[in-house]
């Protein structure tokens, strides 16, 4: 594909209901940072009047309890004091989750980066109390190492109060043992978890290299950290990211919208794509490597029997049968994996009506999540209409008019 490439006269066409779950998913957001400042307003205000109004006598003195602002119940650390198998769960719902992109955002050249995805283990790193330790996406720990990021090691004069804890979400690519930092969560103690992805970025750029967390692995350091190129999505950025030299293998494209804060857990305001040019990995394959006949899926069981996935609301894909629920030893909350029969999806104003799937057996013990929505249905559409690169060339309006222009969201952060 070549940056000028503007050959597809056309747009696909919308098949699903992503788009509205993304506007809705920024409207919460506004409503979040609205509720925020107005809470830390009527704190203000509720102090300075209880400062200028007059000292009751003491007889009559009461004391006045002031509800705390809202906070975050558990901390990073906090977490670090749970042990086993509670900490593996309370880790494996940190990570923002991208979903899968079924259909083309709307202005992505104007309100989305780009960037190449390194193929690896999708990991968080936490630095504090002068150790650093990454943790997979299912909670489980990958390493325990110093490092040069703040607190990230014990050298003196350099460690500091636990306050100084550092969390950076990273993709550790195994061929050159190097984190690859995709987003900065915290930094020196100040969270970025109500930040715009502009502002973040802006933020991982400005302050890793300064830690030398980026140099060459020494006593103190024992994994180099590096950035991810990260693009605006016009024609050149998509082309780079697409196709541009990279120091790792690629693993398909990251999107994440510019005006988006870090959530935990799925949402449509990042997304990734992939095609077989920029993905060794592009179908789903199965415990021996290989690309099955019928596509895959992971599913989780409820108590009345129904198969769900791991969205927020879930989506119901089926049910089973009570007395083969009993008969086959399965309970609530276990992964179980179908097939896709050859009955296929039906999808109905991008609501899921029908799946023709057949019970194979219990996933893989390790397995955190049941698969997303938006995950099985790119995995379907892959193999019957795949979103290729020119759909996304095509939605992408080089020569825009500045009177459609809209300016970018206002931080406030």
């Amino acid at each position: 594909m070549a940056p000028h490439d503007l050959r597809r006269p056309f747009k696909r066409a919308a098949i699903s209901d992503q788009q509205r779950r993304r506007e809705l998913a920024l409207q919460r957001q506004a409503q979040q940072r609205a509720d925020s400042h107005a809470r830390a307003r009527a704190l203000a205000s509720s102090l300075l009047a209880l400062q200028s109004q007059p000292q009751p006598e003491p007889e009559f003195k009461q004391e006045v309890e002031m509800e705390p602002p809202p906070a975050v119940v558990s901390s990073v650390l906090e977490a670090s004091k749970l042990k086993g198998s509670e900490a593996r769960r309370w880790f494996a719902r940190q990570l923002m989750l991208p979903e899968w992109m079924i259909d083309v955002p709307p202005h992505l050249d104007r309100d989305w980066y780009v960037f190449p995805r390194p193929a690896g283990k999708r990991c968080f790193v936490v630095s504090s109390n002068g150790t650093t330790v990454s943790r997979l996406r299912n909670g489980s720990v990958l390493h325990y190492f110093p490092s040069a990021l703040p607190n990230g090691a014990r050298i003196k004069g350099v460690s500091g109060p636990a306050s100084a804890y550092c969390i950076l979400d990273c993709i550790f690519h195994e061929s050159d043992q190097t984190y690859y930092v995709i987003d900065m969560v915290s930094w020196r103690g100040y969270s970025l978890y109500d930040c715009t992805t502009e502002f973040r970025f802006f933020w991982l750029n400005s302050k890793l290299s300064e830690t030398g967390a980026c140099n060459p692995p020494s006593t103190y350091h024992r994994y180099r950290f590096s950035i991810v190129p990260i693009y605006d999505c016009d024609q050149m950025g998509l082309h780079a990211a697409y196709a541009g030299s990279v120091p790792f293998g690629r693993d398909g494209l990251l999107f994440y919208n510019k005006h988006a804060h870090y959530q935990t857990g799925s949402t449509p305001l990042a997304v990734v794509w992939k095609d077989e040019h920029c993905s060794q990995y592009f179908l789903d394959t199965d415990n021996k490597g290989e690309i099955p006949a019928q596509q895959q899926v992971v599913l989780e069981l409820q108590d009345d029997g129904k198969l769900t996935t791991s969205d927020d609301p879930p989506v119901v894909f089926g049910s089973l049968d009570g007395e083969f629920v009993q008969k086959s030893g399965l309970h609530s909350g276990n992964f179980l994996r179908f097939a896709i029969k050859d009955g296929g999806a039906q999808v109905v104003d991008g609501k899921l009506e029908m799946c023709d799937i057949q019970y194979m057996g219990k996933a893989n013990r390790a397995r955190a999540f049941a698969d997303g929505y938006s995950k099985v249905f790119f995995q379907y559409t892959a193999r019957h209409s795949p979103l290729r690169i020119d759909d996304l060339v095509a939605s992408i309006q080089p020569h825009l008019h500045e009177d459609e222009k809209t300016t970018d969201v206002e931080m406030t952060d």
